[in-house]
């Protein structure tokens, strides 16, 4: 379980400088973030746009590329900072993730996890300008059918048993908001009835730490400070079990106490 109020003791001979270094590493990651993404990632995602015959495939690639360096980015800058992800997770295909949210980098630690993801995405970001242009073009799923979206997500989940079937991921944090103290929260039934309704196996797993790489209620990363951040795979609930389907009540009860399981 993540423990927000875990001890966490500054690596020697970084103490003094910890706090220049939290601001330091904070702009040159969210620099990356915004100014890496114009200069350098723009560029591919109009030609994938305008030429490629399977575009949301190509966004999907290009969204897990461009966060894989970011985290890349923030790990090389780091001190104790480590990501650990193992042949388990990287393996997973074909279909629903559910999983646990502590961190606002979780969604996007997830996108760089898998080379084809999907995932549902709070519906006030498809007004964005640029920003609902991306989501939709990544195939992502509005989180309700408010605003008139609801012809997009109707779109997406005529398209979602091809996606499944052609190794994608939908990962979704079925808590719905981040816990404060780790403890899992009340499980929303959306995930559920998706995997029943195309008998999609439903992967468990767990992220580790990034709550205290990037602490709630705080704009700056936390550096300096030994942090081995995780994803890792904890078991398999499938839908469908010696031929009949199973309720989306049980299918939640067995996924929480998977997800409530101790380390």
């Amino acid at each position: 379980m993540n423990n927000p109020s875990r001890s966490e003791a500054v690596i020697p001979g970084f103490k003094m400088i910890k706090p220049v270094l939290d601001v330091v590493i904070t702009i040159i990651a969210w620099l990356y973030y915004t100014l890496g993404f114009v200069l350098f990632f723009s560029p591919f995602y109009v030609a994938v746009s305008l030429f490629s015959k399977e575009s949301e495939r190509g966004f999907q690639n290009l969204n897990r590329l461009f966060y894989h360096y970011f985290f890349k980015l923030v790990a090389g800058i780091t001190p104790g900072l480590t990501f650990r992800l193992s042949e388990s997770v990287r393996s997973i295909h074909s279909s629903v993730v559910v999983c646990n949210h502590v961190s606002y980098l979780d969604p996007i630690l997830l996108i760089s996890t898998f080379p084809r993801q999907k995932t549902i995405v709070k519906h006030t970001f498809f007004r964005v300008p640029i920003l609902s242009w991306l989501l939709k073009r990544s195939g992502y799923l509005p989180s309700t059918t408010q605003d008139g979206l609801d012809v997009l997500m109707i779109e997406q989940m005529q398209k979602m048993d091809t996606f499944l079937q052609e190794r994608g991921v939908l990962f979704i944090f079925p808590e719905g908001t981040r816990s404060r103290d780790g403890r899992i929260g009340r499980l929303n039934s959306g995930a559920f009835k998706i995997a029943r309704q195309f008998h999609a196996p439903i992967t468990v797993v767990r992220i580790r730490n990034t709550n205290h790489l990037f602490r709630p209620g705080r704009f700056r990363f936390n550096t300096c400070v030994t942090n081995p951040v995780s994803i890792e795979r904890l078991g398999v609930v499938n839908p469908d079990e010696n031929g009949q389907i199973l309720s989306t009540t049980e299918l939640m009860t067995r996924t929480r106490s998977l997800m409530q399981a101790d380390p």
